[in-house]
């Protein structure tokens, strides 16, 4: 900025500038398309996330509202932004290799602000860094995270729910996430977490601790109170719906007074965090007004006289540039390969008798078979006489792009409704590949009073995995070394009633497995 007497000069964006970093965005876009269409998805099609539609708004009023101070300074560059570019690209194909769109998404929020950075410069960035780090609330938590923190608010939020019920004077009994009002049994459902409450209220948290002129502990206090303000609204809400189902019927908890209660409780979360800070605001050697510590504020009319010089790219626009188109040419290689995908036999010829254990075959519903989107599945149940069934699936897919791969059972099973009791990885008394040990997952899960003994491994191109994340690991692995992405998961489940020892239920997966294990190669290949 240079200043006169009574002229004011800026820095002007032209059209050259636009029409660049147009083309230049157009091709990050075109490189991560595919993971930005699964985002906007999610957007559309999720209430969890469906604030995520006007994220992407709000960072770009946010960045207007600096538009005077940003004029005052040059685009000085920075190739620590290149690096950082270079990164998000790296992160791309690390996620388009393990198929996982959630590292794509991540990676292109990082490539976008090292774009920002590498162009414009420090000074620049640290004017508009926190709008754009806004953008991070626009991605969904990753499945597992998400399914682990669903199931422990749910019963976080039916105890917290039961306990207003009994301070109503209501007699309840709580079991799990089922609350036992004695004439009537209300479950908690995972709709019913309080998720969709939390991620967009810390967003909301977010831009209030933004907007919020006070000490720093004031804004974290502002952004991190959202969470026990959901918490805890969502309990009573949960205690409202028992307390009016108690009174007058089942039809409280459904339909529009359902739906209703759920926008009335964001509403109060909302005026919570404004009285929240209308309190900050008087805490402190100088207690302020609300309105003088929060509030919208826009940019000033410039005088007539203000005059205009061009930006001019830095020469780190043209090194990102041609990074850009580098990894938009990798990108189409990567997307267009084809991939080896070994001979097997279909499990539609698998052997429906096992030694003495005998199968009915089952179908899955077409709605899972949507969202698994495998290439092929078993589903049967085995006994044999005297024997309580032994349910056993598996799903085989020929290869796992994004949005193709193999659903871990921790992330399904909470969200059919039943709870992991325990989970616990174990040596089989089978040999798995390689005629080593076979390490299986051996979970309890539990509905109510129905409990069940489950057992699974993922069996992936010659290795029987248990954790999700060497899952990915070796997918990623794989692919670049053997150009393979094949891969099947293998699940045996068996009821345990009330009063069965669990050593029993392990002895029949156990004597099932056996007989199983040496039939599985022929299906799923090595």
């Amino acid at each position: 900025m240079v200043a006169t007497d009574s002229k004011i000069e800026l820095w002007d964006i032209g059209p050259r500038f636009w029409l660049w970093s147009g083309v230049l965005f157009g091709i990050s876009v075109y490189i991560f398309f595919d993971g930005l269409k699964i985002l906007v998805g999610n957007w559309t099609s999720s209430e969890e996330y469906s604030h995520g539609l006007l994220i992407p708004f709000i960072t770009a009023f946010l960045i207007w509202q600096k538009k005077n101070e940003l004029a005052r300074l040059p685009f000085e560059g920075s190739w620590i932004g290149f690096g950082i570019v270079a990164l998000g690209l790296g992160l791309y194909f690390l996620g388009e290799l393990a198929t996982l769109y959630i590292i794509v998404q991540y990676a292109f929020l990082v490539v976008l602000l090292g774009l920002v950075l590498a162009v414009t410069g420090t000074k620049i960035f640290k004017q508009v860094w926190i709008p754009l780090l806004f953008l991070f609330f626009a991605i969904p938590l990753p499945n597992f995270l998400y399914q682990g923190l669903s199931s422990k608010l749910q019963l976080l939020s039916s105890a917290l729910g039961v306990s207003f019920i009994r301070a109503c004077d209501i007699s309840v009994y709580l079991e799990g996430n089922v609350i036992d009002l004695g004439s009537y049994k209300l479950q908690v459902v995972e709709a019913c977490n309080g998720l969709r409450y939390l991620f967009p209220l810390m967003s909301l948290a977010f831009m209030c601790a933004y907007f919020f002129k006070g000490a720093l502990w004031k804004r974290g206090v502002i952004f991190l109170s959202s969470i026990p303000i959901t918490i805890l609204m969502n309990s009573f809400r949960i205690g409202i719906i028992g307390v009016m189902v108690e009174y007058w019927g089942q039809s409280m908890a459904e339909g529009f007074l359902h739906d209703f209660e759920g926008w009335a409780i964001f509403m109060a979360c909302t005026g919570l965090l404004v009285g929240e800070m209308w309190l900050l605001a008087r805490i402190g050697k100088e207690p302020r007004p609300l309105l003088e510590v929060f509030g919208l504020t826009f940019p000033e009319p410039l005088p007539k006289s203000t005059k205009f010089r061009s930006q001019a790219l830095p020469r780190q626009f043209w090194s990102v540039f041609g990074l850009s188109v580098a990894a938009l040419v990798g990108a189409q290689f990567l997307q267009h390969r084809s991939e080896l995908v070994p001979s097997r036999a279909e499990f539609i010829d698998f052997p429906m008798q096992l030694a003495d254990w005998t199968a009915r075959r089952e179908t899955m519903e077409q709605q899972y078979v949507d969202a698994l989107k495998f290439d092929d599945y078993i589903l049967a149940n085995y006994t044999r006489e005297g024997s309580i069934p032994v349910n056993f699936y598996s799903a085989y897919y020929a290869n796992q792009r994004k949005g193709e791969s193999i659903h871990s059972p921790r992330s399904c099973i909470p969200g059919g409704g039943w709870q992991i009791k325990s989970l616990e990885t174990v040596n089989a008394d089978v040999s798995g590949v390689g005629g080593n040990p076979l390490r299986i997952n051996r979970l309890v899960i539990q509905k109510g009073d129905d409990r069940q003994l489950v057992y699974y491994w993922f069996q992936q191109r010659g290795r029987n995995l248990t954790n999700e994340y060497s899952v990915k690991w070796y997918l990623f692995w794989d692919a670049l070394t053997l150009n393979r992405t094949d891969g099947a998961l293998v699940r045996l489940t068996t009821y345990l009633p009330r009063g069965e020892d669990l050593a029993k239920g392990e002895a029949r997966l156990d004597a099932f497995l056996s007989v199983l294990q040496p039939q599985l190669s022929r299906y799923i290949p090595d």
